[in-house]
């Protein structure tokens, strides 16, 4: 590899490896890769270093490092946690580029530990070392009997050969998802598990992975995200490399620190963030450990569908509505079958159900020819990039081998499909049909979730790069969080409009601005200790005469003293109420690993109760600001559902965007912004924000 991430090779492709306090018992952790390797075959060196045994399990044994006769390319730390970090700085004096740190003792345990961890990293780092872990199960490539690992899950069997890789943040869950896949037959023969992540992040695990040519298909278990810019240069150059990712991320969170003072950041949540990453890129989310295998099984076939649509072949009408459903529910299209089609095979078989799914009814297994004939109808006709044949227990049939020499007999007459079969069949058979070129899955509704991830991403796949993010100039911030007002004229040098408006001193003032702008108008208590003013009845709506003014301006002083009798009162904001628009919620949230993050949902309950929401990481362009907008599920409400007028999407899409820039522009000082509610205006008009909320800190 030649690439960001070839530094690791050491680590995870060595030539060589030494053990440090290597055991001569093959059941003990510090035995074990010895065991494993040895068993296995391993072509390198192996280097057991104790300074207590001249032999180890048949190899030479060294005192220390230094006598070892060449630099291993890896070395395996397993002694205890008070010489761990001595026994680091001699590995780095000797050269050694890689260490697998399966001892413990440091930042899963206490504060004292997590400066331990950072000291002896920071040593390895001045070496040009790197460490996976401390605290890991470590690392093993069943392909070149590399096992840097102490798990004892190979006492029940060795990993099948194979192109799926997996990358896990939990050593124990790790392994489990390796031996899932071993005992379904499934090739996942590299598995990294990376602990601690002191030094070396699952980002940059997964890019090695997304960069080796060995590598087809990418699994993850994730626990948090600790670290940006690698996952994101791993998962850009996992996408470029036409290579699936699957991930498993759990520690879910509803809503996210419920301190928080800004609207957003309290919607948003790590979980949240984290979600529209992978949405970004086109990550599949897993639900559970056996769809995740589900689908980097079926990705192993390596045929992604940009226009997926799955055409079923079934003998049973039953199976037909179950997988019909199914597809619904993900989005997969199912179209028909042409009508002229239908009739033809109407016409072999009167009693058959044409339409998609294809019931060709059991008459199949007294003539066999009949799969030819309906499933290439299927394939030639209706055009399906996937096909899906039911077939159950007649896997197991007597008639079997010819059903399936007619099925292969059309999948090798369009080799461009990916071909799924569910059926229950010994695994011996198993085998057989997934050297045909089939996917094999017992269950259908699990088939067609997998077969709608290659759908997704093979979409993800053919995305062109999206349009740059709006020029904006350059952003001072205030020293301190800003009024209303104030962010209002800051979010204007970007091109964010909002609604006519006017800072009030006194009451004459504030009839003055509502006579200007006509009425009715909107006022506000202007103040920037109070920033959720509706909470004190800070805003009033629908005021229409000037006596109502002199009234409300009164009132919302009144207010703002009795709720908040410190806070620093500038006066009362008067606005044009707009009306005819539909009101939007736009949001900035700083998260502290991605950095500033956009959201946008529609106002009201959508995004209170229903929590109908999209994030996206800033910046972005107006085309994918659009495409957020469109994504959500109150969508049409801006769109022109049910006679209402078409809201201006443009202009709100143009907006997003523009608010995108400006919050990365800010830099690190800006914390959150709140435009809520943004009014998007009959198309054509415009979008404006009508309340803003800049928390600087």
């Amino acid at each position: 590899m030649s690439s960001r991430f070839a530094g690791l090779t050491p680590l995870l492709a060595p030539r060589s490896v030494a053990v440090l306090g290597a055991s001569s018992d093959p059941t003990r952790i510090s035995g074990r890769p010895i065991a494993y390797m040895k068993s296995q075959g391993f072509q390198g060196a192996l280097y057991p270093i104790n300074p207590n045994r001249s032999e180890i399990q048949g190899l030479k044994a060294y005192a220390s490092i230094n006598d070892v006769p060449e630099v291993p390319d890896v070395a395996i730390v397993a002694v205890s946690s008070d010489v761990a970090a001595a026994a680091i700085e001699d590995l780095a004096k000797k050269g050694v580029k890689a260490v697998v740190m399966f001892t413990a003792g440091f930042a899963e345990m206490d504060d004292a530990g997590a400066v331990a961890q950072d000291k002896m990293v920071a040593t390895a780092r001045s070496y040009g070392m790197r460490i996976l872990g401390p605290n890991c199960l470590g690392v093993f490539d069943a392909r070149r009997a590399y096992y840097a690992t102490f798990s004892s899950s190979f006492d029940s069997g060795w990993p099948v050969p194979g192109r799926i890789g997996i990358a896990s943040q939990s050593g124990a869950y790790g392994t489990h998802l390796y031996t899932l896949a071993r005992n379904r037959g499934i090739g996942a023969s590299l598995c990294i598990m990376t602990g601690n992540e002191g030094d070396v992040t699952m980002g940059e695990c997964i890019g090695w992975l997304a960069e080796n040519p060995e590598v087809d298909v990418i699994t993850v278990y994730a626990e948090g995200i600790r670290e940006a810019s690698g996952l994101i240069a791993a998962l850009e150059a996992a996408r470029a490399a036409k290579k699936p990712v699957i991930m498993q991320k759990v520690g879910r969170s509803e809503l996210g620190t419920k301190a928080a003072k800004s609207h957003t950041a309290s919607i948003a949540g790590d979980d949240s963030v984290t979600e529209a990453i992978m949405n970004e890129f086109g990550v599949f989310r897993a639900s559970n450990s056996e769809q995740m295998l589900d689908i980097a099984h079926t990705a192993t076939r390596k045929i992604y569908p940009v226009n997926n649509t799955l055409g079923v072949i079934t003998v049973s009408g039953g199976a037909g509505v179950l997988i019909s459903d199914v597809a619904e529910s993900v989005g997969l299209a199912m179209p028909e079958m042409p009508e002229a089609t239908q009739k033809h095979l109407r016409d072999l078989v009167p009693f058959c159900a044409p339409r998609n799914p294809v019931d060709a009814t059991a008459q199949v297994s007294n003539d066999p020819t009949l799969i030819n004939t309906f499933t290439e109808a299927m394939i030639r006709d209706g055009g399906y990039s996937t096909v899906l044949g039911f077939f159950s227990m007649t896997a197991s049939s007597r008639r079997w081998p010819v059903i399936r020499e007619q099925l292969n007999l059309v999948k090798d007459k369009y080799p461009d499909r990916l071909y799924v079969l569910s059926v229950i069949t010994p695994p011996e058979r198993t085998a057989e049909l997934e050297a045909d070129g089939w996917v094999v899955h017992e269950d259908p509704t699990r088939a067609v979730v997998a077969i709608d991830a290659m759908g997704r991403f093979g979409k993800a796949f053919a995305k062109a790069e999206g349009a740059p993010a709006p020029s904006v100039p350059a952003v001072t911030l205030p020293a301190v969080t800003p009024t209303e007002a104030e962010a209002k004229r800051l979010l204007a040098t970007a091109g964010i409009a909002s609604a006519p408006e006017a800072e009030c001193t006194d009451a004459d003032a504030a009839v003055a601005a509502a006579e200007k702008f006509g009425y009715p108008v909107v006022m506000k208590i202007l103040s920037p200790d109070i920033l959720h003013k509706s909470e004190i009845g800070g805003v009033l709506l629908d005021v229409f005469d000037a006596a109502v003014v002199r009234e409300g301006f009164a009132t919302l002083l009144s207010r703002a003293k009795a709720a908040a009798p410190s806070a620093r009162i500038e006066g009362v904001l008067v606005a044009k109420q707009l009306q005819g628009g539909v009101e939007c919620i736009l949001g900035i949230h700083r998260d502290p690993v991605f950095g500033p993050v956009a959201m946008f949902g529609l106002g009201g309950i959508f995004v209170e109760i229903l929590k109908d929401v999209v994030f996206r990481r800033c910046p972005f362009g107006p085309d994918v600001a659009e495409e957020m907008i469109r994504s959500i599920k109150g969508a049409p409400l801006l769109l022109g559902a049910r006679g209402r007028k078409k809201a201006d999407v443009k202009a709100l899409a143009d907006t997003l965007s523009r608010l995108s820039a400006f919050a990365m522009a800010a830099g690190p000082k800006l914390q959150s912004i709140d435009l809520n509610p943004v009014f998007a205006m009959p198309e054509g008009e415009g979008a404006f924000a009508v309340d803003a909320v800049v928390e600087v800190g």
